[in-house]
């Protein structure tokens, strides 16, 4: 290590640490009048979020929590939502935001697994906690959350109702400094494969995660997507990576910010209107449900910024925004990187160019952010070359991504193997420095002695006319290896069979845009895609659908 000079810092110089609470305090210095709002039942102003998040640390101190200890949330998007993750981190403990959409026996493996002390539930979800009460180790006592002040529900243990508890409770907390690297949020990941993961982050990181954001999206002239007079609406699950960290951005900058509890994408559409919303984020699957709601058909959504994440954007979806007036963008990140740590971004050379340039850019997964290492390797750990051809796993370093898995220390030096942050992708870097995701590695096709990227399929599949949703994925085959089949999701009033989709991907193939290996000799047509709990193409429960229909000679598959 180099030794370089160090210099003490003067006597009673303030050594300031970097703590979510100073998160909250900036936001009101820009525009005080600014709202946060709840659907069409609750909105003040930011000197009373701040008056509401000192309430709530008074009633979770006088509850009996103290600073190390594990506070879980089971809610929709909401300004609870947001007040908790403020709240409970600032008076030292660790929230724990619950998927609620895992199954029940996941859920409580992962309260059992964070050791959770007390738990936040909406009046929705009584039902599902009242199921596993009995089986939890650790959880001591419950508050509960409800549209419906009124209304009361049995819960184990419980210390009353959250606006009630408010209400009674000190507007004033001094909120007091401590260790930067303290634990401030675990969340879990969705457990395509064994038991979900724990995933976590400190004080520290979560700040230098806002700040990061907030320059991405906030100066990047080519893609400029987020400032103090935009109006922010999440379409991703608070409980999904706080929401991509979104909520601690908007909160900072002091933006109206839109809390529309359970999505439901014709009073998404309803709010956008009402409120004039003007910047989100969400994954491909929830935008395409977006754009088919009636509310959407014939409205103009020009003004509204997009960013999409957590799955490839292809040209299809990117084009039907566009025209209904939706500037998409593509970020990447996974629940270990915070998450975000590239954007879609156009350079001089770019802007330069073709229209259709620029969106084969826009839809790739961007340009490293401020801080952001990245770089690929091979199967060996050896770096390649950043020339747009040299595939390999894409690999990360940041100061806020994740340094282990909670109580699962292998799988976390699995994780940092030499270094660097493994994301389990197959993707390329380029001379300007774009990343471009080619695949997972455990989804790409391995066919005919090539390797094919079911992205890159998806997105070509994805241009015909007829289909609205795909996904594809490799099935066993035992010539080939591998042979890539593909689900699809048909617009009313069209059709499509495998031959067809033959001939639709053959000038891709001319064009040297697609391996003749690369179309799929077998589709289904379905109604829906299985979709994890955030939203993604869940490719696991895809191919074990598959290998059901297959073995049913089921008629809904065609076959060249």
């Amino acid at each position: 290590m180099l030794q370089t000079r160090v210099i003490p810092p003067a006597e009673g110089a303030y050594q300031y640490p970097l703590l979510i609470k100073r998160l909250l305090m900036s936001g009101a210095r820009y525009e005080k009048t600014r709202e946060i709002i709840y659907r069409d039942q609750l909105r003040y102003t930011y000197p009373t979020l701040i008056e509401r998040v000192a309430r709530l640390a008074n009633v979770l101190t006088a509850a009996g929590v103290k600073a190390g200890d594990t506070v879980a949330v089971m809610d929709w998007d909401s300004h609870r939502y947001l007040e908790c993750m403020f709240a409970i981190p600032m008076i030292g403990a660790v929230i724990h935001t619950i998927n609620v959409r895992l199954s029940p026996e996941q859920i409580l493996y992962t309260m059992n697994h964070a050791e959770d002390r007390f738990v936040l539930v909406n009046s929705e979800f009584v039902g599902l906690y009242q199921a596993i009460a009995g089986h939890l180790t650790t959880v001591e006592k419950t508050l509960l959350l409800t549209d419906a002040p009124e209304k009361t529900a049995e819960l184990p243990n419980l210390v009353g109702e959250y606006e009630s508890l408010l209400a009674a409770a000190s507007p004033q907390y001094q909120f007091e400094d401590f260790d930067e690297n303290s634990v401030a949020t675990t969340f879990y990941t969705t457990g395509t494969t064994g038991n979900p993961k724990g995933v976590y982050f400190t004080h520290r990181q979560l700040v230098l995660h806002t700040l990061g954001v907030s320059t991405i999206m906030g100066a990047i002239d080519s893609v400029r997507l987020l400032g103090t007079n935009d109006v922010y609406m999440p379409i991703t699950p608070m409980f999904h990576v706080h929401a991509w960290g979104l909520p601690y951005v908007a909160t900072m900058l002091g933006l109206k910010q839109v809390y529309p509890g359970r999505y439901d994408p014709e009073y998404l559409v309803e709010l956008w209107r009402r409120e004039k919303v003007t910047f989100s984020h969400c994954v491909p699957t929830i935008l395409q449900m977006l754009l088919n709601a009636k509310a959407a058909q014939g409205s103009d959504f020009g003004g509204w910024k997009i960013v999409i994440g957590g799955s490839a954007l292809n040209r299809a979806l990117y084009e039907a925004a566009k025209a209904k007036g939706i500037q998409l963008t593509a970020a990447y990140g996974m629940s270990e990187t915070g998450p975000l740590v590239s954007c879609a971004h156009l350079n001089d050379e770019l802007m330069a160019g073709s229209e259709d340039e620029r969106t084969t850019y826009r839809i790739k997964a961007g340009v490293p952010g401020p801080l952001v290492e990245a770089a690929i390797i091979d199967a060996e750990g050896n770096f390649l070359p950043a020339d747009g051809e040299a595939q390999g796993e894409l690999v990360l370093r940041a100061p806020w991504l994740t340094e282990g898995y909670f109580n699962e220390p292998q799988k976390g030096a699995e994780l940092w193997e030499g270094g660097w942050l493994h994301t389990g992708d197959v993707a390329t870097l380029d001379s300007m420095g774009v990343i471009d995701i080619r695949d997972r590695i455990k989804d790409v096709i391995k066919t005919g002695g090539e390797w094919i990227s079911s992205l890159d399929l998806e997105d070509l599949i994805s241009r015909h006319v007829a289909v609205r949703e795909v996904a594809v994925v490799g099935i066993a085959d035992p010539q080939w290896g591998e042979r890539p089949f593909a689900l699809l999701v048909i617009r009313e009033g069209h059709a499509i069979d495998a031959r067809e989709l033959k001939e639709h991907l053959k000038p891709f193939v001319e064009l040297g845009h697609l391996s003749k290996w690369a179309i799929p000799s077998q589709i289904a047509l379905v109604t829906e895609i299985p979709k994890t709990s955030v939203g993604k193409l869940d490719k696991k429960r895809i191919r074990i659908d598959i290998s059901e229909w297959q073995a049913s000679n089921s008629t809904f598959l065609s076959t060249l």
